[in-house]
């Protein structure tokens, strides 16, 4: 019976620790840019965009393209910033769960 006891334990502490992980990825912020740096935005959370900054040279006739390719650019990089972090924050949370596949329950990175 204790072994059962330590078990729903563990389960719960690590409930909790996924629960601050989820909080804190909420509250997790990253800056994607292109160009070298003539377009950046800024992502937070889940992948809403917080601003977005493009250099003034971008701003003539006949940019449209460019700029649009460039502002995509960016926010993959800033996803993909965001994502590292976020993922990084739930195997910590995880801790040793990490990476098991247990049938019924979803996988813990």
């Amino acid at each position: 019976m204790k072994d059962l006891n330590a078990l729903m334990q563990q389960a719960q502490a690590m409930q909790q620790k996924l629960q601050d992980a989820q909080a804190k990825m909420a509250e997790t912020t990253a800056e994607g840019t292109s160009g070298g740096g003539l377009v950046s935005i800024a992502l937070k959370g889940p992948g809403e965009i917080t601003s977005v900054k493009i250099d003034d040279s971008l701003m003539t006739p006949g940019e449209g393209e460019i700029l649009a390719d460039l502002i995509v650019a960016a926010h993959a990089d800033a996803k993909r910033k965001l994502d590292e972090v976020n993922n990084a924050l739930m195997r910590e949370a995880a801790g040793p769960m990490a990476g098991m596949n247990i049938p019924g329950m979803p996988k813990l990175f």
